[in-house]
């Protein structure tokens, strides 16, 4: 079993590198390291990512800006997903991040202390803005899970399959025409929820599926 202790023979040896005395257990700090006048820095060990670590590191923050968390380095695809998600969260709060692989002691820092200035996405930030616009009222209950959420493009799909239940099978451009989806034929040709089904040529039926699908969503006209 993964013990702290093992951690801070190969922390201590990196600090030392950067011209640090290092100390251990001071206070109720981990690893102290002073270098000259300069402010002191602090890393919290522990044998891996949890709440109270964070917690713990924010807390030092009132100490000094230069505060670190060093972990055993993470294996396997689910422990690096963990370490990347968890650098990013430690960068976002101004705190660096160290993980040390045991079996030889190699150390690498993921993210050093430091404000965080998030870089936007223009394109995350378009695509929500399309579907905030395009999707009408407001069908879903907050916190809701993904499956069954009412959507811009979920929202077309009901009207054209609402149109094809009291009309039949119809050609993709009376259905956009009358459904007012001007993408009701690409839409049902790509059948993403097996809604439809294509009669012939740029005609196209509902499917059970998709009266089944009018009913979940408690339409009248199934």
């Amino acid at each position: 079993m993964v013990k702290e202790t093992e951690l801070y023979p190969p922390v201590k040896s990196f600090l030392e590198a950067q011209g640090c005395e290092v100390k251990a257990e001071v206070g109720a700090v981990d690893v102290m390291a002073m270098r000259g006048d300069e402010p002191p820095v602090i890393v919290e060990l522990k044998t891996g990512f949890s709440l109270s670590l964070f917690h713990q590191a924010i807390a030092r923050l009132s100490v000094t800006d230069n505060v670190y968390i060093a972990v055993p380095r993470p294996k396997g695809k689910r422990g690096l997903k963990a370490l990347k998600e968890n650098t990013n969260l430690a960068r976002r709060l101004g705190i660096g991040l160290i993980t040390v692989r045991l079996r030889d002691r190699h150390l690498e820092v993921h993210c050093d202390p430091g404000p965080y200035a998030p870089r936007k996405s223009k394109k995350r930030q378009a695509r929500l803005l399309k579907e905030f616009a395009r999707r009408e009222g407001d069908p879903n209950d907050g916190g809701a899970t993904r499956h069954g959420l009412i959507t811009a493009y979920r929202q077309d799909a009901i009207r054209c399959a609402r149109f094809l239940a009291v009309h039949g099978a119809s050609k993709g451009a009376k259905v956009a025409e009358w459904a007012e989806v001007p993408t009701a034929t690409r839409l049902m040709r790509d059948n993403h929820y097996g809604w439809f089904v294509k009669v012939e040529k740029g005609i196209y039926a509902l499917s059970k599926a998709g009266r089944k699908g009018l009913a979940d969503y408690g339409d009248e006209t199934v």
